[in-house]
Protein backbone atom coordinates (compact mmCIF):
# COMPACT_ATOMS: atom_id res chain seq x y z
CA UNK A 1 0.00 0.00 0.00
CA UNK A 2 1.46 3.42 -1.14
CA UNK A 3 1.27 6.82 1.42
CA UNK A 4 -1.46 7.83 -1.47
CA UNK A 5 -3.73 5.30 -0.62
CA UNK A 6 -3.64 4.15 2.91
CA UNK A 7 -3.88 7.92 3.88
CA UNK A 8 -6.49 8.66 6.25
CA UNK A 9 -8.38 11.67 7.43
CA UNK A 10 -5.86 13.97 5.29
CA UNK A 11 -8.99 16.23 4.26
CA UNK A 12 -12.34 17.93 5.85
CA UNK A 13 -15.53 18.97 4.21
CA UNK A 14 -16.06 23.01 4.37
CA UNK A 15 -19.33 23.56 2.43
CA UNK A 16 -19.20 22.34 -0.96
CA UNK A 17 -15.48 22.53 -0.65
CA UNK A 18 -12.68 20.44 0.79
CA UNK A 19 -9.40 21.84 2.76
CA UNK A 20 -5.93 19.07 3.13
CA UNK A 21 -5.24 18.74 7.06
CA UNK A 22 -1.98 16.27 6.11
CA UNK A 23 -0.14 16.51 3.39
CA UNK A 24 -1.44 13.96 0.05
CA UNK A 25 1.59 12.67 -1.23
CA UNK A 26 1.56 11.02 -4.77
CA UNK A 27 4.40 9.37 -7.18
CA UNK A 28 4.21 10.47 -10.89
CA UNK A 29 4.78 7.85 -13.07
CA UNK A 30 5.85 4.65 -11.56
CA UNK A 31 6.48 3.73 -8.76
CA UNK A 32 10.55 4.89 -8.04
CA UNK A 33 10.16 7.32 -10.69
CA UNK A 34 11.08 10.11 -7.82
CA UNK A 35 8.83 12.78 -9.57
CA UNK A 36 6.63 13.80 -6.60
CA UNK A 37 3.42 15.63 -6.25
CA UNK A 38 2.68 16.34 -2.72
CA UNK A 39 -0.81 18.67 -2.37
CA UNK A 40 0.37 20.56 1.37
CA UNK A 41 -2.02 20.81 4.30
CA UNK A 42 -4.00 24.11 3.83
CA UNK A 43 -4.90 23.49 0.27
CA UNK A 44 -8.60 23.97 -1.26
CA UNK A 45 -10.17 22.15 -3.68
CA UNK A 46 -13.65 20.84 -4.69
CA UNK A 47 -14.51 18.20 -7.24
CA UNK A 48 -16.68 19.60 -10.27
CA UNK A 49 -19.05 17.62 -11.53
CA UNK A 50 -21.13 19.03 -13.18
CA UNK A 51 -24.84 18.56 -12.44
CA UNK A 52 -25.90 17.17 -15.03
CA UNK A 53 -23.59 14.17 -13.72
CA UNK A 54 -24.24 14.47 -10.28
CA UNK A 55 -27.01 11.51 -10.56
CA UNK A 56 -23.75 9.06 -11.62
CA UNK A 57 -20.95 10.62 -9.36
CA UNK A 58 -21.58 11.88 -6.49
CA UNK A 59 -19.13 14.69 -5.63
CA UNK A 60 -18.35 13.77 -2.40
CA UNK A 61 -17.53 10.52 -2.96
CA UNK A 62 -14.41 9.28 -1.19
CA UNK A 63 -13.08 7.34 -4.09
CA UNK A 64 -13.06 10.99 -6.28
CA UNK A 65 -11.47 12.94 -3.42
CA UNK A 66 -7.96 12.29 -3.33
CA UNK A 67 -7.52 12.22 -7.02
CA UNK A 68 -9.68 15.34 -7.34
CA UNK A 69 -7.05 17.10 -4.87
CA UNK A 70 -4.48 15.75 -6.94
CA UNK A 71 -5.98 17.40 -10.14
CA UNK A 72 -6.74 20.83 -8.65
CA UNK A 73 -3.01 21.19 -6.89
CA UNK A 74 -1.57 20.32 -10.44
CA UNK A 75 -3.80 22.71 -12.17
CA UNK A 76 -2.67 25.14 -9.28
CA UNK A 77 0.98 24.66 -10.30
CA UNK A 78 0.50 25.67 -13.77
CA UNK A 79 0.32 22.11 -15.23
CA UNK A 80 -1.69 21.90 -18.21
CA UNK A 81 -5.35 19.84 -18.63
CA UNK A 82 -3.67 16.92 -20.08
CA UNK A 83 -1.36 16.59 -17.71
CA UNK A 84 -3.20 16.88 -14.89
CA UNK A 85 -5.90 14.34 -15.90
CA UNK A 86 -2.71 11.78 -17.07
CA UNK A 87 -1.84 11.85 -13.06
CA UNK A 88 -5.98 12.28 -12.10
CA UNK A 89 -6.43 9.30 -13.92
CA UNK A 90 -3.73 7.49 -12.27
CA UNK A 91 -5.16 8.40 -8.68
CA UNK A 92 -8.40 6.89 -9.93
CA UNK A 93 -7.47 3.74 -10.85
CA UNK A 94 -5.34 3.34 -6.95
CA UNK A 95 -8.41 4.78 -5.27
CA UNK A 96 -10.24 1.78 -6.87
CA UNK A 97 -12.55 3.48 -9.37
CA UNK A 98 -13.56 1.59 -12.66
CA UNK A 99 -12.49 1.57 -15.98
CA UNK A 100 -15.34 3.47 -17.90
CA UNK A 101 -15.70 5.68 -14.81
CA UNK A 102 -12.24 6.74 -15.38
CA UNK A 103 -12.73 7.08 -18.74
CA UNK A 104 -15.92 9.46 -18.57
CA UNK A 105 -14.25 11.51 -15.58
CA UNK A 106 -10.86 12.06 -17.64
CA UNK A 107 -12.82 13.43 -20.62
CA UNK A 108 -14.12 15.91 -18.52
CA UNK A 109 -11.55 17.14 -16.80
CA UNK A 110 -9.11 17.38 -20.24
CA UNK A 111 -12.48 18.81 -22.11
CA UNK A 112 -13.23 21.32 -19.28
CA UNK A 113 -12.92 24.69 -20.78
CA UNK A 114 -11.15 23.82 -23.33
CA UNK A 115 -9.41 26.18 -25.36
Amino acid sequence: MSAFTHQKDWSRREGEKYVTVLPLPWEVGVKGSGLWLRVPPGFVFDLSIPRALRWLFDPHAAKFRKPGALHDYALHLGWDRVSAAAAFADALKASGVGRMERLVLVLAVILWRWS
